[in-house]
């Protein structure tokens, strides 16, 4: 199948979303200015280079949904077939969290390396990193054990999250960029039903925590291959020539076959054209200059670092990691005894997030970016003053807390989940785009390690009634923020968006 520019115009960067719940990058697109040649390309081409860094976001939410199973497993003194089965709350906390810590350790790394491997070596090393992460914690013997491989786990997790947006974003013909970088976010919340319906399968078995993570071991494997086999970004080779980190004449001719191989075909008599064109967009807007990490905190940028930070935080200390990584826990507490009643309910919420973000994918650009907030995060309140009230005076109605987490999570993936990611790659000015989105990064990863590794202890300190309903409370607050400090940047294109609302 091919697509033909002539039968649909072609947008410009600026009106194309780039949207992800987990959907960090450092994206750094020119401004289009001028007229550009038209761009055809194969539908079947332009899927490959999507599909293998969408494994690596898969990765991503299978280890959610899994890790939320294999708490119960591994507690099981019939069914954990360990003898060091005996956790503290603070234990489960660190093994919950580990990958985080991972994540958090592979952002730091990617901010430093990211541009010099280029973002398809960085999924290659991502890759193997989630095959070392995912087997060691399989066969792991003690608990020191587990807790490396789920850290060399969350560092691929990290490399991944930096990358596959990258790559993504500029291997995609612009006409289906932003869909493409949204699905990858779909990508990520199927990983997360896979997790939690693997889990199911094996949460009555012994040592059902081990075959939970043993299971996805193929698919890394199956996202290196791939990545082998696919070229480098052509972008990115481009911006190596321009920066004078190798050869300009072999880098541009290396740019051009890659763009013909991501194009196919139809793409062999213009892909020279179409370099020529990049190479003078990135050239006209400096990105042949390296920006300092001080301008970061001045001006527009200290604005826009403020509004993708204060996203990013709000969306972690509202409590999401606590009911992604703990449902099947707290659905075990608010009455469902059996571990594969938890787990099922668990597939359910899954299931309803896979909706929610598809609905989100399609109704982002149609209301906005605000209203989706703040009605999204009001849903978020209620839902969450409503699981409180249930552990403080409602416990003998299960249905309530059922009732309260699928509000939860519906909402949470109406507002916080996509928007967040989506205005953090459009609200930095170009230029410090990508380390402002690197710093956004680096705050979600820190903060969502710390609120999913003190919600166990915190639980078993105040009540799970209190602690939910404390989440409500900062709900209510990031609802101000969003009020009064986040714009709206529906329609607007980055020119106008810096120029508007920084």
């Amino acid at each position: 199948m091919v697509f033909d520019a002539e039968k649909t115009p072609i947008v410009s960067v600026g009106q194309v979303g780039d949207s992800s719940s987990a959907g960090m990058s450092s994206i750094q697109e020119p401004l289009i200015k001028q007229k550009h040649s038209q761009e055809n390309y194969s539908v079947l081409a332009a899927i490959r280079p999507f599909l293998f860094p969408a494994l690596g976001a898969f990765l991503f939410g299978y280890e959610i949904g899994a890790t939320s199973c294999s708490t119960i497993s591994i507690k099981s003194p019939t069914l954990s077939g360990i003898s060091w089965y005996k956790l503290s709350s603070v234990d489960v906390g660190i093994i919950t969290s580990g990958s985080l810590y991972g994540a958090l350790i592979g952002s730091i790394v990617a901010f430093s390396i990211a541009d010099i491997i280029g973002r398809r070596k960085g999924l290659i090393t991502a890759a193997f990193l989630y095959l070392i992460g995912a087997i060691v914690t399989a066969v792991a013997p003690v608990f020191p054990v587990l807790i490396i491989g789920r850290v060399v786990y969350g560092i691929g997790v990290g490399l991944t999250m930096h990358a596959a947006p990258m790559y993504i974003a500029e291997t995609a013909p612009s006409q289906i960029r932003g869909r493409m970088i949204s699905l990858k976010e779909f990508s990520t919340v199927f990983g997360m039903v896979g997790g939690y319906g693997i889990g199911n399968l094996w949460v009555t078995v012994i040592s059902g925590w081990r075959y939970m993570y043993a299971t996805v071991i193929p698919v890394p494997i199956i996202m290196a291959i791939g990545m082998c086999w696919l070229p480098a970004s052509p972008r990115w080779l481009l911006l190596r020539s321009l920066q004078g980190k190798g050869d300009m004449e072999s880098l541009q001719e290396a740019a051009i076959k890659s763009l013909r191989r991501l194009r196919g075909s139809v793409a062999v008599d213009t892909a020279a054209e179409q370099v020529d064109e990049i190479l003078a967009e990135l050239s006209s807007v400096g990105e042949d200059k390296e920006a300092t990490i001080g301008e970061l905190f001045q001006g527009k940028c200290l604005k826009a670092l403020t509004i993708a930070g204060g996203l990013v935080l709000f969306q972690q200390i509202t409590g999401q990691p606590s009911v992604l990584y703990y449902a099947p826990s707290i659905l075990q507490t608010a009455g469902f005894s059996a571990a594969t009643d938890a787990t099922r309910i668990s597939i359910l919420l899954g299931l309803l997030k896979l909706v929610m973000t598809g609905v989100a994918i399609v109704v982002i650009d149609k209301l906005g970016r605000r209203p989706l907030l703040l009605g999204g995060v009001s849903g978020m309140v209620i839902s969450l003053f409503l699981l409180g009230s249930y552990y403080i005076f409602y416990n003998n109605v299960p249905a309530v807390a059922v009732a309260a987490l699928l509000l939860y999570v519906g909402c949470y993936q109406l507002s916080f989940g996509p928007i967040s990611w989506l205005m953090m790659s459009e609200i930095f000015p170009l230029k410090l785009r990508g380390r402002g989105i690197s710093i956004a990064v680096l705050v979600n990863f820190g903060t969502n390690a710390l609120v999913t590794f003190a919600f166990s202890p915190m639980k078993e300190l105040l009540g799970a009634g209190v602690l939910f309903c404390g989440f409500g409370v900062i709900c209510v607050v990031s609802l101000f923020f969003i009020y009064f400090i986040v714009p709206e940047t529906k329609g607007l294109t980055l020119e106008e968006i810096e120029a508007k609302c920084l």
